[in-house]
C-alpha cells in the first residue's frame, strides 16, 4: 500500500529500529543532514520536501540523552518551519522520565519540562512505549499514544520458555510495578508474587521480603527498564536462594549504564529479554540478553494513526518482529 503524504525521519539515536519500521510500512525513510559543529552545537537540514506532509520522526532520548533531546528540539523546528502538514513524535523511550515528581524539597519535575518544550517545539502527538510513570502522559495537552511492551515480552516467553503445565509465576521487583507485572501474568496466565524493596538512595536497592510463593517455580522478572540492574539482580538472586528453579528477567527499555552488564552476568538470571527502545551498542552486549523488535508493533502504530483507526488492538498478545 502507498502512503504518499506519510514520511518518517530517523535521528541519531535509534537508526536500525528506524530502517525496520520504515521497511515494514513499505517506505523509504525520509532523508535529513545532522551536522554537529566543532563547539558542539546541531544543524538540520530536511533534504527533501515536507511541505502539507505527515512527518513522524523516530527518536529515543536514551544516552546521550541531553545530545538526542536537542536534536530532536530542532527537528521539530526545522520541520514546522518548512510547512509539514503534522509533527508526529515516535519516542520510544521516554528520557527524565524518572522524574516525575517532587520527592523531596528543592527537586525539579523535569519530565514535565521535557513536555512542555516537546510541545512547544511543535509536536502534534506523541507514541511512546511504557512510560516510567504513566501520569506522565497528563503532563501534555496533546494525544499521547502510550504503547507496551508486555504483549511482544508474553509471547516471546510463551513460545520459548514457558511451556504448558510448567510452574511459573511473575514478579514485580517493587510495589511500582506491580500493574505492568499483573499484566504480564494475565498474558501468560500465572500467579504473581512481589517484592518489597526500600531505595536508600538513587541507583542502590535493599530486598526486605517477597510476597507469594517462589520455591520449585520458573520466576519471570519484569521492569520497565534495567538501568544499572542493581535492582533486576538483586531480586533474581533473592528468588534463586528462595528456591527458585530458573529466574528470568524482561524489560522494555535496555539502558544499560555503568556496572550493568558485569552484574548481570554475574547474577543468577538465565535471560534477560528486552525490547529494541534502546539500540546497544557492541560493547554492551551480553549472551544472556536477548534484544527483540518492536518494529512491526510501531509501523502497525503509525499506519493505523495516520488512517486514523484506533490502537486498541495493538494492546493484545502479538509476534515479535524479530530476535536480534
Amino acid at each position: 500500500m502507498s502512503y504518499s503524504n506519510l514520511k518518517l525521519f530517523a535521528l541519531s539515536s535509534n537508526q536500525e529500529l528506524a530502517k525496520k519500521v520504515a521497511k515494514e510500512i513499505g517506505i523509504e525513510l525520509g532523508k535529513a543532514t545532522i551536522r554537529t559543529y566543532s563547539d558542539g552545537e546541531t544543524e538540520i537540514h530536511i533534504d527533501e520536501s515536507v511541505r502539507g506532509e505527515h512527518v513522524f520522526v523516530l527518536q529515543s532520548t536514551s544516552a546521550p540523552v541531553n545530545e538526542n533531546l536537542m536534536e530532536l528540539l530542532i527537528m521539530m523546528d526545522t520541520l514546522r518551519r518548512a510547512s509539514a502538514a503534522s509533527i508526529n513524535i515516535v519516542m520510544p523511550y521516554y528520557g527524565y522520565a524518572r522524574q516525575d515528581r517532587k520527592a523531596r524539597a528543592r527537586e525539579p519535575i523535569t519530565s514535565k519540562l521535557v513536555a512542555n518544550m516537546i510541545q512547544i517545539a511543535g509536536a502534534d502527538r506523541l507514541i511512546t512505549f511504557d512510560l516510567h510513570a504513566p501520569q506522565i502522559q497528563g503532563f501534555f495537552n496533546i494525544p499521547v499514544d502510550h504503547l507496551m511492551g508486555s504483549p511482544l515480552i508474553a509471547e516471546y516467553f510463551k513460545r520459548n520458555f514457558v511451556a504448558t503445565g510448567d510452574d511459573v509465576v511473575v514478579v514485580s521487583p517493587d510495589h511500582g510495578g506491580v500493574g505492568r507485572a499483573r499484566k504480564l501474568a494475565s498474558f501468560l496466565k500465572t500467579p504473581l508474587a512481589i517484592i518489597d524493596k526500600r531505595r536508600p538512595r538513587a541507583n542502590v536497592a535493599e530486598i526486605m521480603n517477597i510476597i507469594g510463593d517462589v520455591k520449585g517455580k520458573k520466576c519471570i522478572l519484569i521492569d520497565d527498564m534495567i538501568d544499572t540492574a542493581g535492582t533486576i539482580t538483586l531480586a533474581a538472586n533473592a528468588l534463586k536462594e528462595l528456591g527458585a528453579t530458573e529466574v528470568y528477567a524482561s524489560c522494555t527499555h535496555a539502558v544499560l549504564s555503568g556496572p550493568a552488564i558485569e552484574r548481570i552476568e554475574k547474577s543468577a538470571i538465565t535471560k534477560l529479554v528486552v525490547l529494541d527502545t534502546i539500540q546497544i551498542p557492541e560493547e554492551r552486549k551480553s549472551d544472556k540478553i536477548v534484544q527483540l523488535s518492536i518494529a512491526n508493533l510501531l509501523a502497525d502504530a503509525i499506519i493505523r494513526i495516520h488512517e486514523k483507526r484506533p490502537l486498541s488492538p495493538l494492546y493484545e498478545l502479538r509476534r515479535p518482529s524479530e530476535n536480534i
